[in-house]
């Protein structure tokens, strides 16, 4: 079991999900948190779980990071009190499964800004302190299975994922030598509230791939700490991977859309 006392985590999307199994566990690992997420009352009860469960320090914040200027807020309370940031999950996102033109533009445009410009917003922006610490810092991007992929119905958020994962690969090329080790994890369907908010309901044959989230987020963070630049957890997310490399795209795409099925609700 790693060690990661006196060492701190900053986490967004906290409240539910892969996000609170991953503040769950770091804090089972000796590590200080805060955490944030929209719904402040979620936040409260799990900071207040993980202090009193493994005595760590546990802060909260609630911020939509959707909003133009959260993500400079988030970064002005994580050094506000003179404490150091070990490592930086980016985490929060959502999408749709819908018909792009059925999804209206300003869905969209939150998503993009959710699942793109806030996280890349944030590491540019902790990884101007993290550049000058002394020891190992880490970044954590939660990606998707649907990056590598052109799917329909995740058209848009797809293309957010892509974003992030080629976002983040590049970097870690970059980074590569230094103290900070960035890795993305390509999750593929999970059980969280993901498919409630992207208004999809998985058929049968989706959800006997469908991993739980404390795998996801414990197999994330273990290759984050060995500085592993992606991974890819559960056997048939890697299949899908392999088939992304080696089929046509509209062909892998067909394939996976055949799987999950149509879109069966209208956004919200």
């Amino acid at each position: 079991m790693p060690d990661l006392s006196n060492h701190r985590a900053v986490i967004t999307g906290a409240s539910s999900g892969i996000g609170a199994a991953m503040a769950r566990r770091l804090a089972g690992w000796g590590c200080d948190l805060l955490i944030t997420a929209r719904r402040g009352e979620r936040l409260a009860a799990l900071a207040g779980e993980l202090h009193s469960t493994h005595g760590v320090s546990a802060d909260w914040i609630a911020l939509d990071l959707a909003e133009p200027g959260s993500a400079q807020n988030l970064f002005t309370a994580a050094y506000a009190h003179g404490g150091d940031v070990d490592i930086l999950i980016n985490n929060a996102g959502f999408g749709e499964y819908q018909y792009f033109l059925k999804t209206p533009w300003q869905r969209h445009a939150e998503m993009i800004w959710l699942n793109v410009m806030a996280p890349v917003e944030l590491t540019y922006r902790f990884l101007q302190v993290m550049a000058h610490r002394g020891r190992r810092t880490y970044i954590l991007n939660t990606s998707s299975i649907v990056s590598l992929i052109p799917m329909p119905y995740y058209a848009n958020y797809g293309a957010t994922k892509a974003y992030i994962q080629f976002f983040t690969e590049a970097l870690a090329a970059e980074l590569k030598g230094t103290n900070i080790s960035i890795t993305s994890l390509c999750a593929g369907s999970t059980e969280t509230e993901f498919n409630s908010v992207a208004g999809r309901r998985p058929n049968r044959l989706a959800s006997l791939w469908m991993m739980d989230a404390d795998r996801v987020a414990t197999i994330g963070l273990l290759a984050m700490l060995d500085r592993k630049r992606n991974v890819v957890p559960g056997a048939i997310n890697r299949l899908a991977w392999l088939c992304s490399r080696y089929l046509p795209p509209a062909v892998a795409g067909a394939v996976v859309t055949k799987l999950q099925g149509k879109p069966t609700t209208l956004p919200r």
